[in-house]
């Protein structure tokens, strides 16, 4: 039997729209995120012994009638059709379903993804189309779906799964949260075997790149953040440092362009010990002389001696969420830092010899103007290598977005999530501060942290002493000016 899986078309127009990134756009750098979850449950479905097929439509620019004509061909036979979603795509996903369904009416169309995982039944209300919607973390729920039609049982017994029957739409039991990730197959093979690297691209590592999981969930409870809410969980649950290890060596054996690895998990640094066992492993194989890495790194949970082994074993960069310049910001989003402890994080960090990208957020619970020029006071001083300013986007599942729809704090529809040319939006309307005064801010506030000489010669001064820096930051230079120098 056959399986499906389909990253659709969006905004195909504009640029590649990266779904899976934990604020899906077409972004201002032009990142273009690995389908990594649909990959995860892909590899699943074909270790299982399942026939599939696989399309990533925006990294390859198909718009929907040549990924249509793909479908047709390569999806015959296929009874299950998996489906990738978001929340600003979601109306165009169900569109793109339906027309799946045109082609295929006896197939099994499955939505995953954080919105259908947050709104499993409203999902299925918006179209008869569609047949179901895998709940949190749908590797298993989709492997199972596929034995439960291919060995024609009652789809009561996929756990995970929302599903309608006639005109009723039925939920089963949770699926519950996968303990043994080392069971799950290497995305970097999965990529290899289906995907071409090249189509992907992070503005902050060094292109081309790999991104994997070395584990799912977050011990950290931040409002605003959708996949431990939504997809995985609060408990970190972790790969080997053996098996991890091991799929950096098939990355340095098997792809020889590939300069960098990208650990995506939420908090890579959550737990000391495994990443000294990593990283003592990486310096051992000699994997860290071959391959650079970088990881999303907590202020509170990295300290100087693990930076320093982490820059030995091959970390180039580390990115922590800074969020904002107000303490009690961050006490109302659960962040559970403290303004204290950037300074000394930052300068450990370049002591360490660790790049930063940093990451701040504005529209929070107690946000004001004079807030919001408290975090970019913040980010001047820090002074990291690059960084980030985004409105709080909140998602639906999350407290964030709990947050503002009891206070009647949003504008618009999901399809307002991103503008109409695909970039970043927020959907707030906070009583001190507007939609447009949030996402201008966002504006000026890179302008103003991007154009200043100092800055200017650093980067020039980086690249120097790094030619791949160099390479690396007139690429994200030339994505982003636009942005940087267009008026209002």
């Amino acid at each position: 039997m056959k399986v499906f899986f389909v990253n659709p078309p969006f905004k195909e127009q504009y640029g590649k729209f990266s779904r899976e990134q934990r604020s899906p756009a077409v972004t201002k750098s032009k990142t273009v995120y690995y389908p990594l979850w649909l990959i995860y449950a892909a590899a699943v479905t074909e270790k299982e012994g399942f026939d599939i097929e696989f399309l990533d439509a925006p990294a390859n620019q198909l718009g929907s009638e040549e990924s249509y004509h793909i479908i047709s061909e390569k999806g015959r036979d296929a009874q299950l059709f998996v489906l990738d979603t978001s929340t600003p795509s979601i109306y165009s996903d169900i569109k793109f379903a339906e027309g799946i369904k045109e082609l295929f009416p006896e197939a099994f169309i499955l939505l995953v993804g954080t919105h259908v995982s947050a709104l499993p039944e409203e999902t299925l209300m918006l179209s008869e189309s569609l047949d179901g919607v895998a709940r949190h973390e749908f590797d298993y729920i989709v492997r199972d779906l596929a034995i439960a039609i291919r060995d024609h049982k009652s789809l009561d017994t996929v756990k995970g799964l929302t599903y309608r029957v006639n005109d009723k739409i039925l939920e089963n039991p949770n699926m519950p949260f996968i303990e043994d990730l080392d069971d799950i197959p290497f995305a970097a093979a999965f990529i290899k075997k289906y995907l071409n690297e090249r189509d992907y691209f992070f503005s902050p590592s060094t292109y081309p790149e790999i991104q994997i999981f070395t584990g799912r969930g977050c011990p950290f409870q931040c409002n605003y953040c959708v996949y431990p809410q939504v997809m995985h969980g609060h408990k970190y649950r972790l790969r080997s440092p053996q098996n991890v290890v091991e799929e950096f060596t098939y990355i340095a054996e098997n792809f020889p362009d590939v300069k960098e690895v990208v650990i995506e998990d939420d908090t890579f640094t959550a737990s000391k010990k495994r990443v000294e066992e990593i990283c003592s492993l990486l310096i051992e194989k000699g994997l860290n002389k071959r391959l650079k890495w970088l990881c999303n790194a907590r202020v509170n949970t990295t300290d100087l001696e693990l930076m320093k082994l982490m820059k030995k074993a091959g970390c180039r960069l580390i990115i922590p969420g800074i969020e904002s310049g107000n303490q009690q910001i961050l006490n109302n989003i659960k962040k559970g830092t403290r303004i204290e402890q950037y300074k000394p994080y930052i300068k450990n960090a370049k002591k360490a010899g660790l790049l930063i990208h940093a990451c701040y957020m504005v529209g929070n619970m107690g946000e004001t103007k004079e807030t919001m020029q408290e975090t970019l006071k913040l980010a001047l001083e820090l002074n990291t290598d690059t960084a980030q300013f985004f409105p709080l986007i909140p998602y639906p599942g999350t407290e964030a977005y709990e947050w503002a729809k009891s206070n009647h704090y949003l504008q618009g529809d999901f399809d307002n999530y991103d503008k109409e040319n695909g970039d970043h939006n927020t959907v707030l309307n906070l009583p001190e501060l507007s939609t447009e005064e949030l996402t201008s801010f966002c504006d000026y506030a890179r302008k103003k942290y991007y154009l200043r000489p100092s800055y200017i010669l650093h980067r020039l001064w980086m690249g120097i002493k790094d030619p791949e820096d160099l390479k690396r930051s007139l690429k994200a230079f030339s994505r982003i000016k636009h942005y940087l120098f267009r008026r209002g």
